[in-house]
């Protein structure tokens, strides 16, 4: 059963979280029955894919079992060596996960083999194992995390398929601070807000682009041109508000149990250059590539002094960065070109931004700002056509 993919989930969890409800409206503490409710809707989730749930179970363990080995180690010493193998044992799964459809044979006529390593949620709880063993190198996880509280941050399940991606220290701090009542009424209206916005973004908005648009593309035009422009158009709309609506779902029942999981868009058609939009696009995604992967390989280059141009080191770190996130998406020739598409645009803005503050060629006021966001927005849109795969599939 896929997260919020059906109204029938919904009544599930609404019967399953209504135990929450009257926890939280009395002032009560629910943590300790939010964590039985995440066992039974993982196990919702999960109840028709037997070798998901073992594969999540093996890969709970995993993690639980590294992070809490590095964190008694990082406790007596901090070797860097130890901290890379660290990591390295954190995301092994998801890299032999997107590495083995290559070695898996795919006769014609028949479905493709299944991915045996693969699961629903893999990629964001490798996100969260990674972050707590970078944070426990950095000194800011200083104490031993209890198992139940791990395994809990980890397989949240309102999160688990595809965020956002919550940090540990800020999820720990609603865990120790439930809500008073007047503030868990607030909470628990302002999730089930978000839950509607979200039915109106993903199964209203989304299901009419998709059904009336994406799936009648040669209907609406015998040009070529004009239906590739009106796809990469609607594509970018549609993967916006399904996106967006499933992250109302994930917030707003994560409001309702109590865990005020961060948002993971804000206007992003709007952005004013490529910068503002990667600041309001799958934001959980785009600050944990930013924090953990960007600024440690600027800083790492900073500090060899490889490179002294700073604008070269800020380039080069735009292409590990966004290739990567393209090769996570898959590895797929779209997704990699999709990585480069935005590698170049990044560092192609960067140039410029750095070039006007010199010149002042490109003036701050509400024209520049009106034409930016139309500039934007198409450079955008363009990047979605060719995430769609559409340009290599006709």
């Amino acid at each position: 059963m896929i997260p919020f993919s059906s109204f029938f989930f919904f009544i599930l969890i609404g019967i399953l979280l209504l135990p929450t409800i009257i926890l939280g409206l009395r002032g009560k503490r629910m943590q300790g029955y939010n964590m039985f409710a995440t066992v039974v809707a993982l196990a919702l989730i999960f109840s028709k894919d037997a070798h998901g749930a073992l594969l999540l179970f093996l890969f709970t363990v995993w993690q639980i079992f590294i992070i809490r080995l590095y964190l008694a180690y990082r406790l007596k010493a901090n070797q860097a060596s130890v901290f890379y193998a660290a990591v390295v044992a954190s995301i092994l799964p998801l890299v032999l996960s997107k590495i083995l459809p290559f070695f898996l044979t795919h006769q014609p006529h028949q479905p493709p083999p299944m991915n045996w390593l693969s699961f629903l949620g893999i990629s964001y709880l490798t996100f969260k194992g990674v972050q707590l063993i970078i944070e426990t190198r950095d000194g800011l996880i200083k104490k031993k995390i209890p198992i139940h509280r791990l395994v809990y941050f980890i397989v949240f399940f309102p999160t688990i398929s595809s965020g956002p991606i919550d940090r540990y220290r800020r999820f720990e701090k609603d865990m120790d601070t439930p809500p008073e009542k007047e503030a868990y009424s607030d909470l628990l209206y302002a999730g089930i807000h978000k839950i509607f916005i979200g039915f109106l973004y993903k199964f209203i908005i989304g299901y009419l682009i998709h059904t009336y648009i994406l799936m009648n593309i040669h209907h609406i035009s015998s040009s070529h041109f004009v239906q590739q422009l009106t796809y990469m158009y609607a594509y970018s709309m549609y993967l916006f508000f399904d996106f967006a609506g499933y992250t109302m779902f994930a917030v707003g029942v994560s409001y309702i149990m109590g865990i005020k999981s961060p948002e993971n868009f804000n206007k992003p058609f709007i952005s004013r250059n490529i910068k503002d939009f990667w600041n309001r696009w799958h934001m959980s995604l785009s600050f944990w590539f930013r924090d953990y992967v960007f600024m440690r390989f600027v800083f790492f280059m900073t500090k060899k002094k490889w490179i002294k141009n700073r604008m070269a080191v800020s380039n080069i770190g735009y292409f590990v960065l966004f290739l990567l996130m393209g090769a996570w998406h898959g590895l797929a020739l779209q997704y990699i070109i999709y990585g480069l598409y935005h590698a170049v645009v990044m560092s192609g803005y960067n140039l410029f931004e750095k070039w006007n503050k010199k010149h002042k060629w490109w003036p701050d006021n509400k024209v520049t700002m009106v034409v930016s966001i139309i500039i934007t927005f198409h450079v955008i849109c363009f990047g979605f056509y060719i995430f769609s795969g559409k340009p290599f599939h006709h």
